[in-house]
């Protein structure tokens, strides 16, 4: 932390410099849910899936082969590890997606940031504070009203798909944090293997699917491209790309304080382009949701 106290030292009438293009990053991935639900159908995420990354990997790769060459084996080993855990998070989280609505995928997506530190609880076999477990509750709470918006009723398969990534992003972050291998690696080979190796997972899935990603391309109109390359370079290669900037210019924890705005431009995207209408339960259900992750955030930090 002590090596980048300088740049987090930016002076406030500088700091939108910084603050602005990951705030975009969040606004982005904030509408990559109703992005991806917009152009992707049970029979095609694995397609989907496919052509989204493998327009990005070799970006990544380009700009960063040096890096890459650099990796030692064990690292490489390690990346894999993640890249295999980080394919089954884009499978339940696309397939999620499809199956609510956007609002709720990244509102529900959101409650990562109680369930990590919960779990590293559990792991160093440490009592969380009774503050982060009161914001737990009320985020819980907030996902129970928020997927019961039209009534109390059984929660969709696409919400218990998007709580089920929320635990998978968990897992991936406690695996980075716990293989020796990967840690002190540079950021970019290690998304890019990462990326990588998801891809591969996603292509030997297509490779068993009467629907392939040759096959879904050729049927993708004006709207279909406009969304896949925006998922491509929007949400994956620029948002990466700014993140590596950004930490190096300002404090982690300032940027993870702006990408946690995530959940709140999901909602905003789906409520004013995507149709989404959570009625009242919803609605306070959403704002549980928001309060309780902002406030877990604090108290666990």
């Amino acid at each position: 932390m002590s090596s980048i106290a300088v740049p987090g030292a930016l002076a406030p009438r500088h700091a939108w410099r910084t603050d602005l293009p990951v705030l975009l990053v969040a606004v982005v991935w904030g509408a990559s849910y109703l992005a991806a639900k917009d152009i992707t159908t049970p029979r095609t995420v694995i397609a989907v899936l496919v052509l989204r990354f493998a327009l990005a990997v070799p970006v990544l790769v380009a700009a960063g082969w040096r890096s890459l060459r650099a990796l030692t084996a064990a690292q490489w080993r390690g990346a894999g590890l993640l890249g295999v855990i980080l394919s089954g998070i884009f499978l339940l989280e696309t397939y999620g997606v499809v199956h609510t609505s956007a609002t709720n995928a990244g509102l529900i997506i959101s409650l990562t940031m109680i369930f990590t530190p919960l779990a590293e609880a559990a792991v160093t076999r440490t009592r969380p504070s009774r503050a982060f477990l009161g914001a737990a509750a009320v985020s819980v709470l907030g996902v129970v009203l928020l997927t019961q918006g039209g009534g109390f009723t059984r929660p969709t398969t696409g919400d218990l798909l998007m709580l089920l990534a929320a635990l998978a992003r968990t897992l991936h972050v406690l695996a980075m944090a716990r293989i020796r291998a990967v840690q002190g690696a540079d950021a970019l080979p290690l998304t890019t293997v990462q990326l990588g190796t998801a891809v591969a997972v996603f292509a030997a899935l297509a490779a068993g699917s009467d629907t392939t990603p040759w096959g879904t391309a050729a049927g993708f109109g004006v709207r279909e491209w406009a969304g896949l390359l925006f998922l491509s370079a929007f949400c994956t290669v620029f948002a990466f790309f700014v993140q590596m900037w950004a930490v190096r210019r300002t404090s982690p924890s300032r940027v993870g304080l702006l990408l946690g705005t995530e959940p709140l431009w999901a909602a905003a995207a789906g409520i004013a382009l995507g149709g989404d209408r959570l009625g009242v339960l919803g609605l306070v259900g959403g704002a549980l949701v928001l309060v309780g992750t902002a406030w877990g955030r604090r108290a666990a930090g």
